[in-house]
């Protein structure tokens, strides 16, 4: 169902792979409410995935981008304004990579070029883009740049390893960067932090599919979908949120607040 809450706006949706990226449903839905945009991937990304498929469904253009690299992001942009015909109004970072994670390292035993790498695309990537729509004005004012993280940045969950580190800093980039751009053109920076989703990224980490069940148990209202958390996109884009910056959202149908359910009680007395 469309309500037009993004109709005229123009956006970067970063991180369509395939049908089950939170950005896939994202640009999905933000074509549903009347919204123009370009997808981007890494080049190497790009190949692994559908995004052909996405970009024909909603009538986009495709501009390869490696998010870790300047000029790229430089030329993204400058790209994007000149397709989409003027300045942007929302951007999606939903970039993560760890070849800690993917080569099982044990936290304690993390390879640091890997490391550096995570902190790179994961995290840093998002001041890089940040800082090239900042000096290029690429923005208008109450435009909204949204971040996906997860509650490991504030709490331990072993087998996410470096990534936790990654979701932490980029949080802090939020905050930091956020209140520069607010004061610079009212933009919104804001990260929104995602139930654990089946992605192609997240089935990666050890012990992903027991995080599912788990985060079910302890949610009042059970884990957020992918399709759940790109309308919260959707509403952060649209101009009803825009006294809305700086935040790290929770949108975990209350994991984050919750100490202990009746159901997990109940598996731990069985």
């Amino acid at each position: 169902m469309s309500n037009n809450l993004l109709k005229g706006k123009r956006g970067i949706i970063f991180g369509a792979l395939n049908e089950q990226s939170i950005a896939w449903k994202v640009a999905e839905r933000c074509h549903e409410e009347g919204a123009q945009f370009v997808l981007t991937n890494a080049p190497i990304a790009m190949r692994m995935g559908e995004i052909n498929q996405l970009a024909e469904k909603t009538g986009t253009k495709i501009i390869p981008a490696d998010a870790t690299s300047v000029e790229d992001l430089d030329n993204l942009i400058a790209q994007s304004t000149n397709h989409l015909g003027g300045k942007l109004d929302f951007v999606l970072h939903s970039i993560g990579m760890s070849l800690n994670v993917r080569k099982g390292k044990h936290y304690t035993e993390n390879d640091y070029k890997f490391y550096q790498q995570t902190m790179d695309v994961s995290a840093i990537s998002l001041h890089k883009t940040l800082a090239s729509l900042y000096k290029t004005d690429a923005l208008n004012e109450w435009a909204s740049v949204v971040a996906l993280t997860y509650i490991a940045a504030q709490r331990i969950f072993p087998d996410y390893n470096d990534m936790a580190d990654a979701k932490s800093l980029l949080e802090s980039i939020t905050r930091s960067f956020g209140y520069h751009y607010g004061i610079k053109n009212k933009v919104r920076v804001n990260t929104i932090s995602q139930s654990p989703t089946v992605t192609t990224a997240g089935q990666g980490i050890k012990g992903f599919y027991e995080f599912i069940n788990f985060s079910e148990k302890m949610s009042p209202l059970g884990n957020a979908s992918a399709l759940a958390c790109a309308d919260y996109c959707i509403a952060m884009f649209s101009d009803l949120t825009r006294y809305v910056t700086m935040q790290n959202l929770f949108h975990d149908g209350g994991f984050s607040n919750t100490g202990v359910t009746q159901s997990v009680i109940e598996k731990f007395g069985e």
